[in-house]
């Protein structure tokens, strides 16, 4: 039948041809939201997770306000890397990473949509498995072990290899140590995180849990940032966050940690005050404001 209708297009000329790919684009259309369908009629994902392996991300269904996208070119006014002379006048920057759907996205094995798997791996994207401790108990009153599937943003080892030559890094997360701790152990086999925080040093405010209090890592903010998918984690010191594009198992070609991030950091690493380029670049103080949230003393 399809054959048919598509050799009834091709014989009407131009604007067969036309037609004839509208047609074939509905088609696929089809044909992958039925793929979609089956595995939840099967039972296998939830409508959630179902978006987030694609890449979607809906109010109702995500626990942060997106920020808008950093650029998808790096900045043009890059500056070249920086002299043995200036890097001993300003030392290392302090780099804290954020980890899910920041440098990784991390599903439970068992929800996972085969076809997506697959086709997130045959575009490139790598991935292990990971037996971590569930924050939840057995009927036995034991920690339950679960069964993770972890695919890496693109770049990732390098992206980190690159950045330990001219910035201390950081890993803070909001999840859990017995879960992260392992995970942290995969992607990062050089060590260069001189120091992992986890969920416990994380604090709450009147607006979010679970933000992240640079304090904590270092009494000068001069020379320090936050990459973040989520932008209530600056909310404490919104002048020092870098928001990034959340990472999904649907997004194998995704090029913020090389192609985006990577410079900025090297800019900034230049810097000796980071918080004015940051100001200038996203303007996270005012956004806080527009959603509600009075930010003071963002100087200090």
């Amino acid at each position: 039948m399809s054959e048919l209708a598509a050799t009834e297009l091709c014989a009407s000329g131009p604007s067969g041809a036309r037609t004839l790919q509208v047609w074939r684009t509905l088609m696929s259309w089809f044909s992958f939201v039925f793929r979609i369908f089956w595995e939840i009629v099967k039972g296998t994902p939830s409508l959630a997770q179902v978006l987030s392996f694609l890449g979607v991300r809906h109010p109702l269904l995500s626990s942060s306000l997106a920020f808008k996208p950093l650029p998808a070119d790096a900045p043009t006014d890059t500056p070249p890397p920086a002299t043995a002379a200036q890097s001993a006048i300003l030392g290392k920057l302090m780099v804290v990473l954020d980890l899910d759907e920041t440098l990784v996205c991390a599903y439970e094995t068992s929800s996972i949509p085969s076809f997506v798997r697959k086709q997130a791996i045959e575009a490139g994207l790598k991935c292990f498995e990971l037996e971590c401790i569930s924050g939840e108990k057995d009927v036995e009153g034991e920690a339950k072990v679960s069964h993770v599937t972890v695919f890496e943003r693109p770049g990732l080892r390098e992206f980190l290899q690159q950045i330990s030559e001219f910035a201390d890094l950081v890993l803070f997360t909001a999840g859990l140590e017995g879960y992260a701790r392992p995970l942290v152990d995969k992607i990062d086999v050089d060590n260069r995180f001189t120091h992992r925080l986890y969920r416990p040093a994380t604090v709450s405010t009147e607006y979010r849990e679970h933000v992240k209090d640079l304090l904590s890592i270092s009494k000068d903010l001069c020379r320090i940032v936050l990459v973040d998918n989520n932008p209530f984690s600056f909310l404490l010191q919104p002048l020092n966050g870098i928001p990034c594009v959340p990472f999904s198992a649907g997004q194998p070609y995704d090029e913020q940690l090389l192609g985006v991030i990577l410079p900025l950091l090297k800019r900034l690493s230049l810097q000796k005050d980071v918080r004015p380029v940051l100001y200038e670049r996203f303007n996270m103080p005012e956004w806080f404001k527009q959603h509600g949230i009075p930010i003071v003393d963002i100087k200090e």
